[in-house]
């Protein structure tokens, strides 16, 4: 990791969190529909400046999508 390829680093990893949350919340849902009741999520976390709201849940699924982010910059 180097300052030459840190944006792509850092793009990687803030779209595989992205994608593994995404991903982990649509899993919690289908499962909710077949009847098991699954919430491993942690309360949202983020920022808010009144003009400008952003919250992420985090959950099993972010730390999977960062660490494939990670494991994919790594691959490249």
């Amino acid at each position: 990791l180097i300052k030459k390829n840190a944006g792509l680093f850092t793009l990687l990893f803030i779209l595989g969190l992205i994608s593994g949350t995404f991903a982990w919340e649509i899993l919690e849902r289908i499962l909710q529909i077949a009847g098991v009741g699954l919430d491993l999520g942690v309360g949202p976390i983020g920022f808010d400046l009144d003009v400008l709201a952003v919250y992420l849940t985090v959950n099993p699924g972010s730390l999977l999508g960062a660490g494939s982010g990670i494991f994919l910059f790594f691959r490249l």
